[in-house]
């Protein structure tokens, strides 16, 4: 039997440089791919991605891409495409700018008013400060052939502001990316921890205080300190600043930053390499749960503490309150019991990635 091409058209904060929205952007490329090898004898889902780089997407994934920004070619790209997925990561929210809903709804509700059925894939929605808003959002959400969010906030958030069609709650969907560099093994002198920071606070405070935990830490056990950014360039210079304040304690602690190859599958790689990580950035805690290494995660945004109490885990503190002591504690705890936080998490984080497919699974089978 001949397969049954169909073209998906992919929407979300592509080609910016941010390695946690290249994360999702991976983790459904991956998705498809696997439905696609589950129904090779059926349909075969085509994607092509909505970026700010699209030849850098090109080059990075081996799919077509398309510019988000110009109109002629994003207009074209909707009219020949089976079907749109808008996802994931947190793009209906008005917190980081008021011009992301007004854009990714727009995509949306272009691709209705051209009878093609669109998939919210994933998403974390919210918070969405603006009633107007709110009010588009459901209406652009209840026209969708199918929609699923990452947390029970954003379930609630949807139904609060009137959508009604049927919802899925599903894992963030960069649980589901595999590590293709292989399982490896990895030998260090000294212990690694891994750290995620970014730029918060104007005053620094919360870097600060992350900076004298870090270094409660080591004054129990020396350890190697890997800062590994997730956005270019602006996670590097709060790398280099919490470096700084560090050092300031004391300049011989060992610190290193990963300043080259970003994509997806080698920071996964180097986040494996750390006995623990340390993060502020949602996909680095989720980096460390596919690879099961133990993490301390830092809030600055709600769904820090959601994507971890599905762990059953809770944030060592937020940006306003960071007990430099108990950092350093519980990153000395964690180094000492690594083998039995893998035992007691296993069985979730297994279920987690499972369930980050039923995205895939059912847009693939409304495609079919």
């Amino acid at each position: 039997m001949e397969s049954n091409k169909k073209t998906v058209l992919i929407s979300g904060y592509y080609g910016f440089g941010n390695s946690g929205d290249e994360a999702v952007l991976l983790s459904i490329l991956d998705a498809i791919q696997q439905q696609n090898k589950t129904y090779s004898q059926e349909t075969q889902v085509e994607p092509v991605v909505l970026s700010q780089n699209p030849l850098q997407t090109e080059e990075t994934y081996g799919v077509r891409a398309v510019h988000r920004f110009k109109s002629p070619a994003l207009i074209k790209a909707i009219k020949e495409c089976d079907g749109l997925i808008s996802g994931g990561g947190s793009l209906l929210q008005d917190v980081t700018s008021s011009r992301s809903i007004p854009y990714y709804l727009g995509v949306l509700r272009l691709a209705q008013w051209m009878k093609k059925p669109t998939f919210i894939y994933a998403q974390g929605v919210g918070p969405i400060q603006r009633k107007l808003f709110r009010s588009w959002t459901a209406k652009v959400a209840n026209q969708a052939a199918y929609i699923s969010v990452r947390d029970e906030q954003s379930l609630a958030l949807l139904q609060e502001s009137g959508v009604t069609k049927a919802i899925d709650m599903v894992p963030d969907p960069v649980l589901g990316v595999l590590n293709k560099n292989g399982s490896g093994e990895f030998s260090h002198a000294l212990p690694r921890v891994g750290i995620s920071v970014r730029f918060w606070k104007e005053d620094r405070s919360d870097l600060d205080r992350i900076a004298a935990g870090l270094y409660a830490a080591y004054q129990q056990r020396k350890v190697e300190f890997v800062f590994i950014p997730f956005h270019q360039p602006t996670d590097m210079e709060a790398s280099k600043y919490t470096m700084e304040k560090l050092r300031q304690y004391a300049s011989s602690i060992p610190c290193s930053m990963l300043t080259t190859s970003f994509h997806p599958q080698n920071i996964i790689c180097e986040v494996k390499s750390c006995d623990i990580l340390v993060g502020m950035r949602l996909h680095s805690l989720i980096y460390a749960a596919t690879q099961q290494v133990p993490m301390v995660g830092i809030s600055y945004d709600p769904k820090i503490d959601q994507f971890l109490s599905q762990l059953d885990m809770q944030p060592i503190g937020d940006v306003n309150h960071i007990d430099a002591e108990r950092m350093g504690n519980e990153i000395i705890y964690l180094l000492d019991h690594k083998q039995a936080w893998q035992k007691d998490k296993q069985q979730r984080i297994e279920t987690l990635q499972k369930k980050s497919q039923i995205p895939a699974q059912q847009i693939h089978k409304l495609l079919r």
